[in-house]
């Protein structure tokens, strides 16, 4: 699997921001349909919230990668 770590600006990111600027989406629509595919776990479970608040600690895991947010 795949890691990406992802050094946080501000408190949150919505998820499919997060998404798009990782570069696992390739762009905020994408990231959206991701979500609403049920393809996206946060800290392990099933995230169906597009704009859900990511913040600093979480990982979000979707297509062979995770992503470890952390604060920036």
């Amino acid at each position: 699997m795949q890691e990406i770590s992802f050094p946080l600006s501000g408190p949150f990111i919505a998820l499919c921001d997060l998404l798009k600027v990782t570069g696992v989406a390739g762009s905020g629509g994408a990231g959206k349909q991701m979500v609403a595919d049920g393809l996206v776990r946060v800290d392990g479970a099933p995230e169906s919230r597009k704009t859900c608040k990511i913040r600093a600690g979480q990982v979000v895991t979707v297509d062979g990668v995770r992503i470890k947010v952390t604060a920036g």
